[in-house]
């Protein structure tokens, strides 16, 4: 199967079976420690993620850690940023895990990360966000952000359809825009020579020198697809029902963008009726999944004998179907309590403008529960609510394919190069992104004693320079400590 890499001699691969994933105990997961700063938040992470494990398992369980590679390391070796040994073992073994990657500059693979969830078709980006007391925030109250973003992964900008400005291929798009659909091509501003023409003699008259017109075209193809939108809300959704979650707001700029953006927001509502009896809200376009419903949906889950279930433990798109809350339902609460964070029973569907939306995740967290958003949108929103909480050196983030099975979970934030090797920088990131595996799992036992670990670790104010320097200045002793010695004080904390 490898042609340059080897397994460990024990363990097992972790499979994909039509009741969800069956974990052996002890499965062979595939890691790639990271480049920059990489090498020191793993060796502190899966120290603290064995012990946590050991912890609640005893010698019963244990992790089969297997290296491969990716990134700067990858190239150094093998000659290759990403080799195909390594999506051969994320590709077996299901189940992964890995460290920040330097991405190539220049000509290549434009993105190691959006390679890798591309590649496997790791359809949700999910990103939850939430807040460890003690953790310097630059908002008042960081402790009412608690959310889950689902981020489509495979489509939008993301899907890499470019064409460089000036290149044959941008002037044959050009070319058949102009032909086929002169209305949209007229609003390109300067898509043809005769208007860069125009306005270079508008800024002559002007006293600017004078130049030859060229035609400079960059052009993006924005791919939205309703069977891409339909798993990633699916998800969101199932993973809503599953966790007793109040909302899922669809964000996105269908204000602007309706035929991509605005077809997200409409599809989503599409599948909230269709697989899971969502019934309109005060009218629309809004939606309620009453509370009895979501019942029956619990009830006919752990009664069924065969459950395909999704990354989140619910039902996958395969399941049976879900239509049919046979009468709307009575609402108590009003639009205006509901906007204030009290949501009304059941599960509400709606949706919310991007931009808005990253102004009220800073003045109204509370209204935000399960977040659904497309690549670009989500890519924003995650760094943005993981600043109020503390920043990217502790957002966990998973790529996950519920149907097929796969996940790799990651660092989020970048390879910090100036800081590699000095033990120094905060591994919360890993360390929480290992959580998340745990849980994926269904080793949430290992997975609680993390948290506790560090929640414990922060509130006893032993951190990482990044939040040493900004605590010390409410004056309160704080305890500075190196990465590896961070990782030690979240294992003695899990205790």
């Amino acid at each position: 199967m490898f042609k340059q890499l080897a397994p460990p001699s024990r363990g097992d691969a972790i499979t994909m079976t039509p009741r969800g994933l069956n974990v052996p105990d002890q499965p062979i997961i595939p890691y790639v420690e990271g480049d920059g700063t990489g090498p020191d938040i793993w060796r502190a992470s899966v120290k603290v993620l064995d012990a946590a494990v050991e912890l609640a398992y005893g010698s019963r369980r244990k992790i089969q850690w297997f290296e491969v590679f990716a990134g700067q390391k990858s190239f150094d070796k093998f000659g290759t940023w990403l080799p195909d040994d390594t999506l051969a073992a994320f590709n077996h073994y299901l189940v992964g895990i890995k460290g920040p990657l330097t991405t190539p500059v220049g000509g290549g693979i434009r993105s190691l990360n959006v390679a890798l969830r591309q590649k496997l078709d790791l359809f949700v980006c999910l990103r939850p966000v939430r807040y460890f007391a003690g953790v310097p925030s630059p908002v008042k109250h960081p402790q009412r952000v608690d959310m889950v973003i689902f981020r489509e992964n495979t489509e939008d900008i993301y899907a890499g359809i470019e064409f460089a400005a000036g290149s044959d291929k941008s002037q044959k798009v050009l070319d058949f825009l102009a032909r086929e659909f002169p209305d949209e091509f007229a609003k390109i501003r300067f898509g043809d020579h005769a208007k860069s023409a125009e306005w270079l003699r508008r800024l002559e008259a002007s006293g600017a020198p004078k130049r030859e017109a060229a035609v400079e075209v960059g052009i993006g193809i924005k791919p939205i697809s309703y069977l891409g939108t339909e798993r990633l809300i699916h998800s969101a959704i199932s993973y809503a029902v599953k966790h007793g979650r109040k909302s899922v707001t669809l964000v996105h700029k269908g204000n602007i963008m309706k035929y991509t953006e605005g077809s997200f927001r409409d599809w989503g509502y599409k599948v909230a009726k269709n697989f899971f009896g969502a019934v309109d809200y005060e009218g629309g376009p809004w939606q309620i999944i009453p509370a009895e419903t979501i019942a029956k949906i619990r009830a006919a889950e752990s009664g069924s004998p065969v459950q395909n279930r999704d990354s989140n433990g619910a039902e996958s798109l395969q399941s049976r179907d879900r239509k049919g809350a046979d009468s709307p339902v009575s609402l108590d609460q009003s639009r205006a309590g509901k906007e204030a964070g009290n949501f009304p029973p059941g599960l509400l569907i709606k949706d919310a403008i991007a931009d808005i939306t990253l102004q009220q995740v800073l003045t109204r967290p509370e209204d935000f529960d399960i977040i659904a958003t497309l690549n670009l949108n989500g890519d924003y929103l995650s760094d943005a609510l993981a600043a109020q909480v503390g920043g990217i050196g502790i957002a966990p983030g998973g790529n996950i394919n519920g149907i097929t099975g796969h996940a790799i979970f990651e660092a989020t934030h970048g390879t910090a190069p100036k800081y590699a090797n000095q033990d120094k920088v905060n591994p919360g990131s890993v360390i929480l992104s290992g959580e998340m595996m745990l849980r994926y799992m269904g080793w949430t036992q290992a997975a609680d004693l993390v948290i506790q670990g560090m929640d414990r670790a922060i509130a006893a104010r032993e951190v990482t320079y990044d939040f040493e320097r900004l605590m010390r200045e409410d004056g309160k002793p704080v305890k500075l400590l190196k990465c590896s010695e961070f990782a030690q004080a979240v294992i003695e904390f899990m205790g």
